[in-house]
């Protein structure tokens, strides 16, 4: 069974990574106005109060309230990152959903060529097709004018575009650099000692 908690997590993570609240509400001290005590501070028989623009007043200040830009940035460990692109993997293949090809050489440039192909294939309504090789100018071309047929590198492989899209389309040389990657991931974490620097043996 998939691990859906953890492509939730990771899919929470791409989200809020760029993610920025710019609201912002005025203290008391940014009101406009309110610098007159509205009345004396004995004798009325009414509280006291110093100054219209008080957060107990309509029209005063906020208290606590959001004083953006606030990032929502956060840094989701490294294992679980790894282990969401390995689930969001997962569940593509046992959704039938993975397709693998030799690669991506068109004979046209035609964007009509590449929606009747993706129909063909039974590739569903949207198609996110990674190369880790450079993407040729006929397919580039095609599906710069096609809404439902994504283009990205290996590197730029993500659990947030795997799950927005419907079919996965990998080629041959991606399948074997992923598959290098995501082993080199898995025998990374060793005991402290000796002592190495992160990503020193980077394949």
């Amino acid at each position: 069974m998939p691990r859906v908690d953890i492509l939730h997590s990771v899919a929470v993570w791409q989200r809020n990574y760029k993610r920025i609240s710019y609201a912002k509400v005025k203290t008391r001290a940014e009101v406009r106005g309110g610098g007159k005590k509205p009345w004396a501070q004995k004798g009325s028989g009414r509280a006291r109060h110093g100054s219209i623009r008080s957060p107990l007043w309509r029209g005063g200040g906020i208290i606590h309230g959001p004083r953006g830009p606030t990032s929502y940035y956060y840094m989701l460990p490294m294992k679980v990152r790894v282990l969401g692109l390995k689930v969001a993997l997962t569940a593509k293949l046992m959704q039938d959903n993975l397709h693998i090809v030799d690669g991506l050489d068109m004979p046209t440039c035609d964007p009509q060529y590449l929606a009747d192909l993706a129909r063909y294939r039974h590739w569903g309504q949207s198609v996110l097709i990674v190369d880790v090789n450079k993407m040729p100018e006929n397919i580039m071309k095609a599906a710069a004018s096609l809404k439902t047929i994504t283009l990205v590198p290996a590197l730029g492989l993500n659990v947030h575009s795997m799950l927005k899209h419907e079919t996965l389309v990998l080629t041959l040389d991606t399948l074997a650099f992923l598959e290098e990657k995501l082993l080199w991931h898995d025998a990374r974490y060793t005991a402290l000692y000796p002592f190495r620097l992160p990503y020193s043996d980077f394949p």
